[in-house]
């Protein structure tokens, strides 16, 4: 794996309340010192890619998926590239820093729903 993209697992809860966390701040072997400054929901059909593009400015991506996505982060400086398959059968966090150029693709055979928030990295106080 490219350095900083890491994958948690997370734990669903196989109840009534068919409940399942997405992201906590206090999980610091993925978060780090990042802070979350905005989640957003995006609907993508089958088939469609939604690449490439980067973020210059230190933003890092935490994504979690309900149906399938292939999620590519590719490093120019090395020409290293990495393809996470993420599905809500094995629900993980992806987290992908902006620096890396980053997409993905739907590639079950019902929409994908992607659940991402985005960080702004806090500078440390002099």
């Amino acid at each position: 794996m490219l350095p900083g993209v890491m994958i948690k697992p997370l734990r669903r809860f196989f109840d009534e309340r068919g409940f399942m966390e997405a992201i906590r701040a206090d999980w610091g072997d993925l978060m780090g010192e990042d802070r979350i400054l905005q989640a957003n929901l995006s609907t993508t059909y089958p088939g469609v890619v939604r690449a490439w593009h980067r973020h210059e400015r230190g933003q890092v991506d935490y994504v979690a998926v309900k149906g399938a996505l292939k999620i590519c982060a590719y490093d120019e400086a090395s020409g290293e590239l990495d393809e996470i398959v993420a599905a809500a059968q094995d629900p993980s966090a992806i987290r992908v820093p902006g620096r890396y150029w980053h997409g993905f693709k739907a590639i079950g055979d019902e929409p994908a729903i992607l659940l991402y928030f985005v960080t702004i990295r806090l500078r440390k106080a002099r």
